[in-house]
Order: structure tokens, then C-alpha cells, then sequence
């Protein structure tokens, strides 16, 4: 098991310049790392997957950038991964809307994290461990 840290998302301003290019270097990292697996042999033996504690609010606030928030999204690859699923349900991106926990665009999540990630303890084994998702 391998964990790489890529800062710089906790973006209060001046976010649209700051996550392109974050989002530039997550894609192309993301990308070299699967095509290694790839040439090695062994990318239906590994599952990459990003992970936040946190997510930004939609509106943004006074200095061009975002507030913190939950219910975001987690990107999941590898050559064993069915792919072009969504789970959970898409929130409705309206501001003060039925998915807004305020508003200011804080997405109220219909899936924890903690189910994919307990999905992927039972690939290791861990016993107990339970999800509804398939991955």
C-alpha cells in the first residue's frame, strides 16, 4: 500500500487558477502511475483511488476562492475497477437548494467514504469490513 500527498486544494482564494493547475498535475500523475501498472504486468492488482477529508462549498466567497464543505467526489482506477459508475446520487447543484445544507453550496453527501474504503479493507483481508458498493 502506497499513500502520495498532493496539497494545495484547501483553496479560500483564488481557486480556478490554483485547482487547474492541481487538477493538471492529479491527472497527469494519476495517469503515468496506471500506465507503470500497465506495462509491469499487474494493474488488475491495483486500485488507485483519491481521498479528502473535506470538500469546498459551491458559491465562492469574497476573495475568489471556496469555503470548507463535505460531500465531494473520490476518483477510483485500476485495470480491475469496473468503470463509468457513479455512486451515490448526484446532487442537485442549486444554492439553498434540496441538497444544500446551507447556502452556500454544501452538499449534503448520500455515501460515506467510508464505504468504498471499506470495500477496498476487504481486499486486504480485514474482516468485518462491509459496502454496498462493487468495485
Amino acid at each position: 500500500m502506497f499513500s502520495v500527498f498532493l496539497g494545495g486544494f484547501d483553496t479560500h482564494a483564488d481557486q480556478l487558477a490554483t485547482q487547474a493547475d492541481l487538477f493538471a498535475k492529479l491527472s497527469q500523475a494519476m495517469s503515468a502511475f496506471y500506465e507503470a501498472t500497465r506495462e509491469l504486468g499487474v494493474s488488475g492488482r491495483v486500485t488507485t483511488y483519491t481521498d479528502t477529508e473535506f470538500n469546498r462549498t459551491m458559491a465562492p466567497n469574497r476573495t475568489h476562492g471556496t469555503d470548507h464543505a463535505w460531500g465531494g467526489h473520490h476518483l477510483v482506477m485500476g485495470g480491475s475497477i469496473r468503470g463509468g459508475d457513479i455512486h451515490g446520487q448526484m446532487p442537485s447543484l442549486e444554492l439553498n437548494g434540496r441538497d444544500d445544507a446551507g447556502m452556500r453550496g454544501v452538499w449534503i453527501p448520500t455515501t460515506s467514504a467510508h464505504d468504498y474504503q471499506s470495500r477496498f479493507a476487504q481486499r486486504f483481508g480485514l474482516p468485518g469490513a462491509t459496502s454496498s458498493l462493487v468495485v
